[in-house]
């Protein structure tokens, strides 16, 4: 049903004249009286009688006003759900106790106003697909992967810099380091099972075996952070790496070490991507507020890939 036809059906029954809906629509008598036909012949009934005094309702016309009214309140709910500024906020931050989503619970501390949906999407393509499609407003990603370069219509803002720690267990080799040197790390095992090919991670860590001479081992199935855990508290042939934000809690028995990375350290690169004519207004918010909270990049003693966007 024509929405426009049923606007201009509880105009009319509202002036009580053609003339006055017609007015009020900012259109002429004829439209009104076009539209009004239109929509009696879709129904099968008459809705007004033309009267001397204007247009009175017939019985249909009445029965179905209560209706025209809730057709339009409807459909200015469904607008406005999705209308820039009245619906939350999508923002996709990959997992919920990383860097990103603490970036994202800052931010609903500094504004807590703002509704907000955080999403959790796979890769960066899926990701500035989702951008694209008006899916999600915003994501936190690496970016560029090497021959993979952004869409023209995708903006980007580097807004921090992650050190990479090691995550021992207490009989490994290096547990009782206060600090590793990355080439201390040559010659150990290093399991990794959640890097994925294709992925932006997936690119970072083989720059970073390409540059140093690491040992990344991803094989077996990825349990999750638990069963990563308990693995590396066991095995003390094994190591890992974990973002230094990474939010981790494991069992007091496990005596797990992080250590920091040095000379240089490795640091993971996040991005806040977004489409250039995106107009919500938390999404300038957002970029405002990261910006007084972003940390430099690019620092001295730290390294990141040459793919990773600087600006």
């Amino acid at each position: 049903m024509d929405l426009d036809t049923v606007r201009t059906f509880v105009a009319a029954a509202d002036a009580g004249q053609f003339q006055e809906a017609a007015a009020e629509l900012a259109v002429t008598q004829q439209a009104v009286s076009k539209r009004i036909a239109a929509l009696e012949r879709a129904l099968g009934v008459r809705l007004f009688t033309r009267t001397p005094r204007g247009a009175e309702l017939t019985i249909d016309g009445q029965a179905f006003l209560p209706h025209a009214r809730e057709l339009l309140r409807v459909a200015e709910r469904a607008v406005s759900s999705v209308r820039a500024g009245r619906r939350p906020l999508r923002v996709d931050v990959i997992a919920s106790r990383t860097a990103q989503s603490a970036l994202m619970r800052g931010f609903h501390r500094a504004h807590p106003e703002i509704d907000l949906d955080v999403v959790m999407l796979f890769d960066v393509e899926t990701a500035v697909a989702a951008i694209r499609s008006g899916t999600i407003d915003a994501s936190f990603r690496a970016v560029a992967m090497p021959g993979r370069p952004l869409p023209e219509d995708i903006e980007s803002v580097r807004v921090l810099d992650e050190p990479l720690q090691l995550l021992t267990g207490p009989a490994h080799a290096l547990a009782g380091a206060r600090s590793v040197t990355v080439a201390q790390l040559a010659g150990h095992r290093i399991w990794m099972p959640g890097i994925v090919p294709g992925t932006e991670w997936a690119a970072y860590y083989d720059d970073l075996v390409a540059e140093f001479g690491l040992t990344i081992e991803a094989t077996g199935p990825n349990f999750g952070s638990d069963a990563l855990l308990d693995t590396i508290a066991d095995t003390p042939a094994l190591a890992t790496f974990m973002s230094e934000q990474t939010r981790l809690v494991w069992p007091a028995g496990h005596g797990l070490r992080r250590i920091p990375v040095t000379d240089p350290t490795p640091v993971y690169p996040h991005s806040l991507l977004w489409h250039r004519d995106n107009p919500h207004p938390a999404l300038a918010t957002l970029r405002a507020h990261l910006a007084t909270t972003a940390t430099g990049h690019d620092a001295a003693g730290t390294w990141a890939p040459g793919w990773v966007i600087p600006r």
